[in-house]
């Protein structure tokens, strides 16, 4: 796989008025696929991130799930079997990942996981911090 999305790069594909819509769209289409692909998870933290916006950036759960199919098209989703799971978990908990970031690295492991040559994500030094061998695959779009 060339290369794997983070949420925050797909929240940025769909919102015509985001910041980074333009060059997030960009390496959206920029490949096949088969190139491609994002952590499943990703999909529920897509979902969440575009239900609950503030005010008219806000997106009906009918939108996001249109947004949804949009991306399950054109990226592989990548997910981990129970064991990978849990041992994400544990090599965060020895690691001292706590809350949220949890998720974040089950996005590494993914990436790690479909051999990703470089993931994509607009939170760069947040993701250096926990990603391990992937720290200098990571990229803005």
């Amino acid at each position: 796989m060339k290369a794997l999305f983070d949420t925050s790069v797909l929240v940025a594909t769909f919102l015509a008025d985001h910041e980074f819509h333009a060059r997030s769209l960009d390496a959206f289409l920029r490949f096949k696929p088969s190139e491609a692909g994002c952590a499943a998870h990703s999909l529920a933290e897509l979902y969440a991130s575009l239900t609950r916006l503030p005010g008219k950036h806000r997106v009906s759960p009918e939108h996001a799930v249109l947004f949804l199919e949009q991306a399950r098209a054109r990226l592989t989703l990548v997910a981990l079997d129970a064991e990978e799971y849990y041992q994400a978990l544990q090599d965060a908990s020895t690691r001292g990942i706590v809350g949220g970031t949890i998720y974040d690295a089950l996005v590494v492991r993914c990436a790690v996981k479909g051999k990703a040559d470089v993931l994509y994500t607009w939170n760069v030094k947040h993701f250096e911090l926990i990603a391990g061998e992937m720290g200098r695959r990571i990229r803005v779009p």
